[in-house]
Parts: C-alpha cells; sequence; structure tokens
C-alpha cells in the first residue's frame, strides 16, 4: 500500500518551474553520495541516490526518492529492510556503477557481503544504516522511502563522497 503527496483543499495552485530549471538549480546544490542496497528475496539489488536525507533523531529515521521506473523499485518496493551505504570519497567508481542500468552491480569489481540479517552490505563506505521499511508514498513520478534506522555504524577517518554540478568531489 502506498500514500501520496495531494495538494490540500482549497490549497493555492501554482504552476510549476519547468524541469529543466529544476534540474538546473539541483545541480548546484551539492549533495553526499549514497548506494541503496536490499535483497528482497531474489538476489541483492542497489542503486546510487543523492535525494538521502535524515528525517527525524526520535525515533531514528531517514528518507529517499526514487523514481518509479528505476529497476530497483519493484524490489524496494517488497522490500522489508534496506541498507544506506555512505560512499567515501574512494567509492567514485562503485556510485557510477550502481548509477548505470542494465548491468550487474553486484559483479566484481564490487566488494560487498551480506550482514547477518541478509541485507548486503558495500565494502569501504563511509558509513551504513540498516533500516526498517515504511509504506511508501507516492510523489510525481517518484516515491519516497522512509526507513526507521536499526543498525549503523561509521568510519569518522574516511571522507565523504559529494556530488556537485554533475562531478564528484572528496571534502578533506
Amino acid at each position: 500500500m502506498t500514500a501520496s503527496l495531494r495538494q490540500t483543499q482549497g490549497a493555492t495552485r501554482a504552476r510549476a518551474v519547468d524541469g529543466d530549471l529544476f534540474r538546473t538549480v539541483f545541480r548546484g546544490h551539492p549533495a553526499g553520495v549514497a548506494v541503496i542496497t536490499t535483497d528482497a528475496g531474489v538476489g541483492p539489488v542497489g542503486f546510487t541516490a543523492t535525494s538521502l536525507a535524515s528525517l527525524s533523531a526520535e525515533p531514528p529515521m531517514v528518507v529517499f526518492a526514487i523514481s518509479s521506473s528505476a529497476s530497483a523499485w519493484p524490489h524496494l518496493r517488497t522490500a522489508d529492510t534496506f541498507v544506506v551505504n555512505l560512499l567515501s570519497s574512494e567509492q567514485e567508481e562503485v556510485a557510477r556503477r550502481f548509477a548505470r542500468s542494465g548491468i550487474d552491480r553486484f559483479a566484481a569489481p564490487t566488494r560487498w557481503s551480506a550482514l547477518p540479517t541478509g541485507e548486503p552490505l558495500l565494502d569501504g563506505g563511509r558509513a551504513w544504516l540498516r533500516c526498517a521499511t515504511r509504506p511508501p508514498i507516492e510523489a510525481g513520478d517518484h516515491f519516497l522511502i522512509v526507513g526507521l534506522v536499526l543498525e549503523a555504524a561509521t568510519d569518522p577517518a574516511a571522507a565523504p563522497l559529494i556530488y556537485h554540478d554533475r562531478t564528484f568531489h572528496a571534502l578533506p
């Protein structure tokens, strides 16, 4: 079951900004890079995401968006849990691989292992969060996925990978 974001009754109807302008604006907005991974019983799936945000500290929750046309969407929709892999500056190729379609993203040279609970975890990340999936929320041509954080680990010595203006960057 999915919820939907709809205009509330009586809300002002405004004309949306042009999609090209919208994308241009967000190209100039730097974002951390994550790979979302899950296994809903048919093998590991994952994709690169820059839409990740912390949502709540009590309880700890995150949110990200996934396109309704993404190959990972049918798997994520049925998964009870997922892992947010926050990439380190050493993982630019991992980010690129998980952004490509039509390939086995988990084949070599991708280094990963399964957590004791079964979810795929990428090696070498800056941090990871194992999350319980909440019902997806339909939002335009995407779905918002909210996750309750069940486990987390971090390597504070690793520099984060950042995406800005169609280019990956490392922060010191």
